[in-house]
């Protein structure tokens, strides 16, 4: 344990928020889906190596503070049945797969360490998640939030980019009050602070963000910089909006350095390749029993390290990997004192202490940058040992002892390419919001007349096709489908699902306004698309607030 100095005598705070988010892939009819290795992959190299990280700083007792933000889709597939004895069964073919990589580079003396590094990996996986978290990662994540250490907060409900909604404002308080709702359901409290999907934000957005009920939410630096009027320490220090809500903006230094692969640290030439994977290097024949219906795709198995730009890559070494993220990690936090000081020369005697927001994708750690969780926890340790120039905090722990007094209107900002829309409202993928935005008329139109005609809502089955409509409309929602059709990554895939949910909706409209239920296919509909066991569609009424829906929890 460090000396604990108090928040007042803090030169500068640096503000550590990691943003874990998947879109909601579940496919009960069909035994492999391709697309759910999306959520076994992030578990077996993001979020459970988090929380044994977690965990290994509560042992050493380490002062830390961070942010972690868990969208409602991700929650909901941490805690589906179907999708945890799935990924049992994806640990259990990963170690058999190790095991024969074992065999086949027994006289390999470059690749044998690593496929028994991964035959560990696994099987320590395996034991964690059946033995340790009981497959329950939620009760191992609100166990760690209720150490003091780590603030969970939530998104929208399907992470939708809501500045496109903003024309039918019923859709974005659903996504805001669902995703505030089903967290507070989920971990027994309010989340104090928003994510915005994307950092999506336009100024429309203000009330809303405060009638869901959030204290705080994020976004891209020049949000703020452009502003109204300007902060006076700019991205350093957060600001209240017009609705009361604080507004904290990512520090840019620390996105690009540790952001960016070809100036940051993840793109060190000794860091594992995370393309170079033997789903893709190998014979197929070799990997038959590993790669459902024979699509080549990854494995997590990787022998090789960034090397540089050349297509001619060299063995991954574990032990230089490691060592550039201590050195990485001491070089992040010099870097971060330096900045407070800096900026408490440059804002002068008896400005607030500046707060430097580091907000990344949680997926960055672990996932794309192997060695990121060690670089993580370097980076905790070395910043909780670093008190007298620098302190962590959580933006909760921040608001508690420092009122936010300057007045700011951010602007319309997102954390995409060009820094607006133009990822997910594009040449390419615009049309979609033709369908998106008639379905949300639609919805508001019928929840409005539900809530005028008593007699017809009080139909069960008409209720439960109603919030399976809701559950569709926010499934088709989801910021996921426009950004992979926009980067052409599983764009097919991305529209198949997109224009079912909105085909499915408008079949369900149809039969609600027959007044004709077709209940087998509703059932269905029901299984293949669970989430949100509990919605309500009446939160898509015109006249309602999405605050009242999360109070009646």
């Amino acid at each position: 344990m460090v000396r604990k100095i108090t928040s007042q005598d803090a030169p500068g705070f640096l503000a550590i928020v990691l943003h874990a988010h998947l879109p909601y892939v579940r496919c009960p009819e069909q035994e492999y889906l391709l697309e759910e290795s999306w959520l076994y992959e992030a578990l077996t190299d993001t979020y459970i190596p988090l929380l044994g990280m977690f965990d290994r700083l509560l042992n050493d007792r380490v002062d830390f503070r961070m942010t972690l933000s868990l969208s409602p889709t991700l929650i909901a597939m941490f805690s589906d049945r179907l999708l945890q004895e799935r990924y049992c069964r994806h640990l259990d073919r990963l170690t058999a797969l190790a095991e024969e990589e074992m065999a086949r580079n027994s006289n390999n003396s470059d690749f044998l360490p690593l496929a028994r590094m991964y035959h560990r990996l696994f099987r320590s996986t395996r034991d964690l998640y059946d033995r340790v978290y009981r497959r329950d990662l939620i009760a191992a994540f609100r166990a760690v939030a209720e150490s003091g250490t780590v603030e969970l907060i939530t998104s929208a409900a399907t992470h939708a980019y809501l500045p496109a909604l903003l024309s039918e404002p019923s859709s974005v308080r659903a996504q805001l009050g669902i995703g505030a709702r089903y967290f507070a359901g989920t971990f027994g409290r309010e989340a104090g602070g928003l994510w915005l999907p994307e950092c999506g934000f336009a100024p429309e957005l203000d009330p809303l963000i405060a009638e869901a009920g959030s204290r705080y939410f994020f976004l891209e630096s020049h949000g703020l910089i452009a502003g109204t009027p300007p902060p006076r320490q700019s991205i350093y220090s957060p600001v209240v909006t017009p609705s009361g809500t604080v507004a904290f903006a990512r520090d840019i230094d620390s996105a690009h350095e540790v952001w960016s692969s070809i100036s940051g640290y993840p793109g060190d030439p000794d860091y594992r390749d995370f393309y170079r994977d033997i789903g893709f290097d190998l014979d197929p024949e070799e990997l038959r029993d590993y790669l459902p219906h024979g699509l080549r795709t990854f494995t997590g198995l990787k022998y090789y390290r960034i090397t540089g730009k050349s297509d001619v890559k060299q063995p991954y070494i574990i032990e230089r990997g490691l060592s550039k993220a201590q050195i990485h990690a001491a070089d992040f936090v010099r870097k971060k004192k330096e900045q407070i000081a800096g900026l408490g020369q440059r804002f002068g005697h008896g400005s607030p202490a500046p707060v430097i927001t580091a907000a990344y994708d949680a997926e960055l750690f672990g996932h794309w940058w192997f060695e990121g969780i060690a670089w993580l926890r370097e980076v905790l340790v070395r910043s909780a040992a670093a008190q007298d120039e620098l302190q962590l905090t959580t933006p909760a722990d921040y608001l508690a002892e420092h009122p936010v007094t300057q007045p700011c209107m951010p602007s319309l900002s997102s954390w995409g390419k060009k820094g607006y829309g133009a990822t997910w409202i594009d040449g390419e993928n615009n049309w979609i919001y033709r369908h998106l935005l008639h379905a949300a008329r639609v919805m508001s139109n019928m929840a409005d007349t539900a809530a005028a005609n008593p007699a017809f809502s009080s139909s069960k089955v008409i209720t439960r096709a109603l919030n399976q409509a809701a559950r569709e409309l926010l499934l088709a929602q989801s910021s996921d489908w426009p950004f992979m059709i926009k980067n052409r990554s599983a764009a097919s895939y991305a529209e198949k699902r997109l224009t079912g949910h909105i085909q499915n909706f408008l079949s369900l409209q149809r039969e609600i306004t027959a007044g004709e239920v077709n209940v087998a296919s509703l059932e269905q509909l029901e299984i293949r698309n669970a989430l949100f066991p509990d919605v309500d569609y009446r939160i898509f009424g015109r006249k309602s607030s999405g605050q009242e829906f999360i109070e009646r929890i």
